[in-house]
């Protein structure tokens, strides 16, 4: 962005934001209240650890990692344990009726006579079972919650990338508006002190009184101006603030190199397709692809080794008498068994082919994206570059316009002074050089920027970071 251009974006963001929403985001602060102060590596490594949206996808990918230790676990064989105790009737029939979960199933011969009077029954046993070939399910399950853990660890680092990116936009821009208004604030004081001259050769009749009427009102203009800029400034404060997961908290940032020329070095160059954006819909399609090939190995039998060891007790006998006390509390009859169970869900086929066909759509609408997100990218860099080399031929120009505009201030000041030049020529001129000192302030702001644009496009804001420490430093 141009310097004229962020100026332009400061005066419409005064002009769009209600005097009642700057209360708000910006409440008095006690003499009390704690002040942070950040440099730009420090803000944004603030944020990388409080901001709550970034410890909430840290979480998401922990929890999408410890899924893959949930499949790995469908490996390991399966041991079930039973003990039983009851107090029941022994009333049995012969017949049949479908399995149920309200109706208890009882063993034993059949009694020619019903009775009320219950016995004591126990069992106690251990089951074991273990797949010992699935042909291939299991592995695709692990796989699919692989694909599960990246797209949420890629997730995150986009997470990471996008808050960097805020935060170094939200720093600038504050670094602008305090720009802004420290130019505001020049231009009032050197405005009072035109007034305070005007007044006095009005009041020695050299000026008509008009002109002191006139530079009064371009003073209240430019207080005007200050108050204007002095409200962006707290909205941005108040927006960084939010965004470094402090709202509430008064901030204070320190420019470092930011107002100073930026380095002539270029960022090193780096691969689109190595941006977290795109690295993130890349592992997007690979995890519908995982899930589709869960379902490609589903419709297979399943083999299942099973072996249990077993025991009941009863207080009921064959003939129908009962042993009285606490017989049947043991386990007086035990049995093992060994085997291997078959079952394969032939009705599944229909629901297992629909649910393939809704994981290659998805896959294929994964795959647009990513091919809309790495052309998206791609313009995005070609466009960073193109306003980084705009703003830095800006920025060896503005030096020219603020040292003109200084010199025409001072020769119209003088030929006032003479009375060879009227006030609007001064207002003029001064308005000139307000805007020229604005421009030369924010044009080296929009260098940084658009740097930092540039490593946004790229996908990695770290060589921005380094550039900035090394100058901090002294560097070149």
């Amino acid at each position: 962005m141009s310097a004229r251009k962020y100026t332009a974006f400061l005066i419409l963001l005064i002009s769009f934001v209600p005097l009642q929403l700057i209360c708000q985001v910006h409440p008095p602060q006690s003499q009390d209240s704690p002040v942070k102060k950040f440099t730009l590596d420090q803000a944004i490594s603030y944020a990388l650890i409080n901001y709550p949206s970034v410890r909430a996808s840290i979480e998401r990918a922990a929890a999408a990692r410890a899924g893959v230790s949930l499949a790995r676990t469908t490996y390991l064989p399966r041991a079930d344990t039973l003990w039983q105790t009851n107090r029941a009737t022994r009333n049995n029939i012969f017949g049949l009726y479908f399995p149920n979960p309200v109706l208890s199933p009882i063993s034993g011969p059949v009694l020619s006579s019903t009775s009320a009077q219950s016995v004591w029954g126990d069992a106690a046993g251990l089951l074991f079972a273990w797949e010992p070939f699935d042909f291939g399910y299991r592995r695709a399950a692990v796989g699919a919650a692989k694909a599960d853990e990246n797209r949420a660890t890629a997730e995150t680092a986009v997470t990471r990338f996008d808050l960097a990116v805020a935060v170094t936009n939200a720093f600038i821009t504050l670094l602008a508006a305090q720009e802004r208004v420290n130019a505001a604030r020049a231009n009032v004081e050197r405005r009072q002190v035109f007034s305070k001259s005007v007044h006095v050769l009005a009041d020695n009749q050299l000026r008509p009184g008009a002109d002191a009427s006139r530079a009064d009102a371009e003073v209240a203009r430019a207080r005007t101006e200050l108050i204007r800029a002095e409200q962006v400034d707290h909205v941005s404060r108040a927006f960084l603030a939010d965004i470094l997961g402090v709202a509430g908290t008064q901030v204070e940032i320190e420019a470092g190199p930011l107002l100073s020329l930026p380095p002539t070095t270029d960022l090193p160059a780096q691969t689109v397709s190595a941006h977290p954006v795109a690295v993130a819909e890349r592992a997007r399609v690979v995890e519908s692809r995982a899930r589709e090939q869960v379902f490609e190995r589903s419709y297979f039998p399943k083999f299942n080794f099973q072996s249990t060891v077993f025991g009941r007790g009863s207080g009921a006998n064959t003939d129908g008498t009962t042993a009285g006390g606490l017989n049947g509390l043991g386990l007086e009859r035990a049995n093992w068994a060994a085997g291997m169970t078959v079952t394969f869900p032939v009705m599944d086929i229909f629901s297992i082919r629909a649910h393939k066909e809704i994981e290659k759509s998805n896959e294929r609408a994964e795959a647009a994206r990513y091919d809309q997100a790495i052309q998206d990218l791609t313009g995005q860099l070609e466009e960073a570059r193109a306003a980084l080399d705009g703003a830095r031929r800006v920025v060896e120009n503005t030096p020219i316009e603020l040292q003109a505009a200084r010199d025409t201030e001072t020769q119209v000041r003088a030929r006032f002074q003479a009375g060879l030049a009227t006030l609007s020529d001064v207002a003029e001129a001064q308005s000139l050089l307000v805007q020229a000192e604005t421009d030369d302030a924010l044009a080296r702001l929009a260098v940084w920027n658009n740097l930092a644009s540039l490593a946004a496009a790229q996908g990695n804001i770290q060589p921005f970071v380094q550039i900035l420490q090394t100058k901090t430093q002294g560097g070149p």
